[in-house]
């Protein structure tokens, strides 16, 4: 009788539509992204992916839940991963897929805190994660943090690279933010 409502539990995990992470076993909301952090954020999925499949370096990924911590129970959900070929394995069921990623990216939306995406870096490095970049769409720069005390301010006049973890990908950062120069900023309240 356990082990059928642990795999009911299992299966409501999976079933489970909202976004969520697991911090030292505590599951917590994750805020949906903003409409420009979404824009950019799937400009970013698509190069990536494109440059990733064409070259058949592994898998990119949104939004996918990551067990970086068996024994904290952590489960991080980065907003775009990349996982290399030899990492992958096969898909399961799981609500989490147990397997670190070699890239993670975080594209910053007003709803997160620094402190909680600092921690987040943190844990990335610490499960075995090889490069993360953060993504602010103000000011428009890209953090790339090849350890917790390496990082790199990219402007739009630098050019975004996979290092050794995405061997000849690069993206000039005027191209990521390009498009959101044809939508319209919300009005500044001076009120």
């Amino acid at each position: 009788m356990t082990a059928v409502l642990e795999r009911v539990d299992q299966q409501l995990e999976v079933d489970d539509d909202s976004l969520y992470e697991v911090v030292h076993g505590q599951r917590k909301e994750k805020a949906s992204m903003g409409m420009l952090q979404a824009w950019v954020a799937s400009t970013l999925l698509v190069v990536l992916d494109n440059f990733v499949r064409s070259h058949r370096l592994g898998k990119v990924i949104a939004e996918s839940l990551f067990v970086l911590d068996p024994a904290t129970d952590s489960q991080r959900r980065p907003d775009l991963a990349f996982v290399s070929r030899q990492r992958v394995g096969k898909p399961t069921q799981t609500a989490a897929w147990d397997v670190v990623p070699d890239l993670a990216v975080e594209v910053i939306s007003p709803t997160n805190r620094a402190p909680e995406v600092l921690e987040k870096i943190h844990e990335y490095f610490a499960a075995g994660v090889q490069l993360v970049w953060v993504v602010y769409c103000q000011p428009r720069q890209v953090y790339v943090y090849r350890s917790t005390t390496n990082i790199q301010v990219l402007t739009p006049a630098d050019t975004l690279e996979g290092d050794d973890v995405i061997t000849g990908f690069t993206l000039p950062v005027a191209k990521l933010f390009e498009d959101l120069d044809d939508i319209e900023e919300p009005a500044v309240r001076t009120e």
